[in-house]
């Protein structure tokens, strides 16, 4: 069934609270230990969950997330209730004491298909300084372990910066001794708590995105957040299917970095076990996203700052197809390189990084290397 996305999303993210008990260094959400007021309550919880339902088939995927969605003390039952409307429901908890084996057994129990971990370290000092947490990368290991044994989707989230952008190969490989699902790789923007000096520059995001398409032919499926680049990335890899890393670095410029960081992909997981599982669907900020947040305003995405409204005054659909900036971004009405791109629609830059970069969420992505062939004409 094709996807329209001017119609329905294909992800809806629940900010469901802002509380947690982690202090990571790009939060989002800047979460604090605590609930902050104004959070929608079970009543108009359940509300937005028929507000998701009432999109109609196929419908969107409710993730719940935070904060740490495990602190709102009612989060199984509204799982509960949007998994007996028909909404497939995702969690996306924070690793905490809170989260063990129980706490996988009553998502499986309320309906829950999927759960997302975060893991930003191959080893421990990398992930246990991005978290603010000694001891969290053996309690996120085993998290992923627990979720994979009851039985769970496992999806492990990473945010690629400056201080883990080396670890990525050994990542992979940990990932994949541990039978994960899908590797979802988030390219930092600078929003929240996380600071500029830790992004990385348009050849490296580059270079990074070759390398998760290689990752993703063992046995997982790569997933970007905030670089649709990565889709442009895997349909000229999938075109061209160069072999061999010195074959690809000499065909799309590549340098040193993506060299090394495919020689040790390679030497740790040995040959391709499969096609690349490289995903190329053409969501982008406020195109198949939306973003709910704990007080019930809406936004394109968690990374875009521009509210669209609220859900307790109007109701998400009429939000998200109505709204003169969304139908823009669907639309691929952008500035920059961004508009002159042919790969426009089946990219079009993050939203986010553009209005955190320039002001303006319809500038050029600044994290995207490619010249568009109509800009290099100009």
């Amino acid at each position: 069934m094709s996807l329209d996305f001017s119609q329905r999303p294909l992800l809806v993210f629940w900010e469901t609270t802002r509380a947690c008990g982690l202090a990571c260094q790009h939060c989002r959400a800047s979460a604090i230990s605590r609930a902050l007021p104004g959070e929608l309550s079970t009543t108009e919880g359940r509300e937005l969950i028929r507000q998701v339902a009432a999109f109609g088939r196929p419908q969107p995927v409710l993730v719940l997330t935070g904060g740490d969605c495990l602190a709102r003390p009612d989060i199984f039952e509204l799982a509960g209730y949007a998994a007996g409307l028909g909404v497939h429901v995702a969690m996306s908890p924070s690793v905490t004491p809170t989260l063990g084996p129980a706490a996988f057994q009553r998502m499986r129990v309320a309906g829950v298909r999927a759960v997302s971990i975060s893991l930003d370290g191959a080893q421990p000092i990398t992930h246990e300084r991005i978290r603010g947490i000694s001891g969290h990368f053996a309690a996120t290991v085993a998290a992923i372990r627990a979720a994979t044994a009851a039985g769970l989707r496992v999806q492990v989230n990473t945010a690629v910066m400056r201080d883990n952008v080396e670890e990525l190969p050994e990542l992979a490989a940990l990932l994949s001794s541990q039978g994960v699902d899908i590797w979802e790789v988030f390219f930092l923007i600078v929003t929240g708590r996380a600071a500029r000096e830790a992004e990385l520059s348009a050849a490296e995001c580059e270079e990074v995105c070759h390398l998760l398409y290689d990752a993703s032919s063992y046995g997982f499926v790569v997933r970007t957040v905030e670089a649709p680049f990565f889709r442009r990335v895997a349909a000229w890899r999938r075109e061209q299917e160069p072999t061999g890393r010195v074959a690809v670095a000499r065909r799309f410029g590549l340098g040193p970095h993506y060299l090394d960081s495919a020689r040790r992909l390679r030497a740790l997981l040995g040959e391709p076990r499969q096609r690349a599982a490289a995903h190329t669907l053409s969501t982008r900020d406020g195109s198949g996203i939306v973003f709910i947040a704990h007080d019930g305003d809406v936004y394109p995405a968690g990374f875009l700052p521009l509210p669209l409204g609220n859900v307790r005054q109007q109701p998400l659909a009429e939000l998200y197809r109505e709204n003169k900036l969304l139908k823009a971004i669907r639309g691929g009405d952008f500035g920059g390189r961004c508009g002159a791109c042919e790969y426009r629609q089946l990219c079009g830059g993050s939203r986010a990084r553009a209005f955190a970069s320039a002001g303006d969420p319809m500038a050029e992505d600044p994290a995207c290397a490619y010249l568009p062939a109509l800009a290099a004409g100009a």
